[in-house]
């Protein structure tokens, strides 16, 4: 960001506009500009009070350590507002005790809100649930439908490589699914788990595998992202480490 474009940001932020006054709380949070965490959660909290749900979300993030009360509060709130990301890492507060309780149901809950709003992370986490038995029901053939959702997700920040993975080992056991190695062998490809996919490719004629090889880089390249989506989401990752 330039000198001209951080000033005409911090304008709109003092002028009272919620998106600039966000985005102004992730550059100090993040050191984008020299870092001030306290700068950067004044911010924050004053787009929050008006209600923006990207806000409340880093803004419950930034304080589920110092005082978990509040954290959980705006969590919640951009969570509510069908914020997705925000849905997934409530699940992951509640299942992993960030708030004082465990409370898998509610954690189940939330998964599943942001899986049906496409977040590649609360999939694979709905998906396990579903393979495990983790509060739920043991459904292979749901397990493997979640994990399909979240391995044909673009870009790969993490979710839909552990899909991939996932559905390729059901379809291996074939569980859920029929078992099929040439599927296993893509889905793993995809992923680049090369233990595993030398495992499906065991089972897999010269051929098969050469075909194989053809369909998984004709997928690349037709699901290739952007460069701008890239940035973008290179922006949002950075400011929630």
């Amino acid at each position: 960001m330039t000198p001209v474009e951080l000033n005409e940001l911090l304008s709109k932020a003092q002028s009272g506009e919620a998106e600039a006054q966000y985005w102004v709380g992730v550059l100090y949070t993040e050191g984008r500009v020299p870092k001030n965490l306290a700068e950067g959660g004044r911010w924050l909290l004053k787009s929050v009070e008006q209600g923006h749900a990207p806000a409340q979300f880093a803004y419950g993030l930034l304080s589920r350590l110092a005082n978990p009360s509040i954290g959980e509060k705006w969590l919640r709130c951009a969570a509510e507002q069908g914020h997705a990301e925000a849905q997934f890492w409530l699940g992951v507060a509640y299942e992993q005790n960030w708030f004082g309780t465990v409370d898998i149901q509610e954690a189940i809950r939330w998964y599943r809100k942001a899986s049906e709003g496409g977040n590649p992370d609360a999939q694979v986490e709905l998906g396990q649930k579903y393979e495990h038995g983790g509060g739920i029901e043991q459904d292979y053939r749901l397990a493997a439908e979640w994990y399909l959702k979240a391995a044909e997700h673009i870009p790969d920040l993490g979710g839909a490589g552990q899909g991939r993975n996932s559905l390729g080992l059901l379809y291996m056991q074939g569980l859920g699914v029929p078992q099929d190695y040439v599927q296993a062998y893509f889905w793993f490809g995809l992923d680049g788990t090369e233990g595993n996919a030398a495992d499906a490719r065991e089972h897999l004629t010269p051929a098969q595998i050469r075909g194989v090889e053809r369909l998984i880089e004709e997928w690349k390249q037709q699901h290739r992202p952007s460069r701008e989506l890239l940035a973008a989401l290179h922006i949002m990752e950075a400011s929630f480490r």
